[in-house]
């Protein structure tokens, strides 16, 4: 594996009101200063421990080398299409409650980040992301894209492609289309597989179908879906990563496929993928 540029300056994010944010911050900041490294703080960041300054979250990795988010899962979703972009890694530490993409607690990080800093590339997860575009929009997310009803809508419908081909129609509340890593997150709950981030693949979960013969289904990353809005006369809303949305124009064509970018998700050296499944999930208990 290629060696990794030296790490001279990180981007710190917070869930401002995270339990602790800012006693974690505060030993963060001064174990990186501690390795000659400076830490670059977004406002809310600065701001939580009385410090002037700060950047904006959405500029953090135009000059970093990696980033570092305090929080939860949703915290570090918002930050990983700009880290997606830049190339640079991402470390999650666990401030929420489930934490799968947040997975490193915090009587791991300061260890975690010793061995991150000590070019240890072993435990760099490379993450595949989604693509998404409508009309002259385009997008990219980690997790999922859902197409959900509007609240006081009826069933929506939706016609289903893939690589062309029309596979089915969807009456029911939508659709959610998620990536490995999105496969525990909302698609779970709907009934949809867990699939190791490792399996290249693109899943198509529907939520409350009509007809209950339609099951979640994994197909390979290389395919591209087009979805078409049938019921222009209910509004239909596109979610992305549950950080990003809007109402979906009527007859609108919705194009999702894999993206050529990755996340780079730094996850922790003592614990597997299926250990971590196991103890999110409380298998065996």
């Amino acid at each position: 594996m290629a060696t990794r540029q030296k790490i001279k300056r990180v981007g710190l994010v917070i869930k401002p009101h995270a339990p602790g944010v800012d006693r974690v911050l505060r030993e963060i900041i001064a174990f990186l200063k501690a390795h000659k490294i400076e830490p670059l703080l977004e406002k809310i960041a600065a701001e939580k421990i009385g410090l002037k300054g700060g950047e904006e979250r959405d500029r953090l990795s135009e000059s970093c080398q990696a980033l570092i988010v305090l929080g939860g899962d949703g915290t570090l979703l918002s930050i990983a299409p700009q880290a997606a972009r830049a190339g640079i890694p991402v470390i999650g530490i666990n401030l929420g409650r489930l934490g799968f993409l947040t997975e490193i607690p915090v009587a791991e990080a300061l260890p975690v980040l010793e061995a991150f800093i000590q070019n240890k590339n072993g435990f760099i997860s490379q993450r595949s992301l989604l693509e998404i575009s409508y009309g002259d929009r385009q997008d990219i997310c980690l997790n999922d894209v859902v197409l959900n009803k509007s609240a006081l809508a009826r069933m929506i419908e939706l016609l289903i492609f893939i690589n062309g081909q029309e596979v089915t129609r969807l009456k029911g509340d939508g659709l959610i289309l998620s990536s490995p890593t999105g496969s525990t997150a909302y698609s779970l709950s709907a009934g949809g597989p867990i699939v190791h981030p490792g399996i290249e693949s693109i899943i198509l979960t529907p939520i409350c179908p009509h007809t209950l013969s339609f099951r979640p289904l994994l197909i390979p990353s290389t395919s591209e879906i087009k979805i078409k809005l049938l019921t222009p006369e209910e509004k239909v809303y596109l979610t992305i990563d549950g950080q990003r949305g809007e109402t979906i124009p009527r007859k609108a064509a919705i194009r999702v496929k894999k993206s050529n970018l990755f996340l780079r998700l730094v996850t922790s050296p003592w614990r597997s993928y299926y250990q971590l499944v196991k103890e999110k999930l409380g298998w065996a208990e």
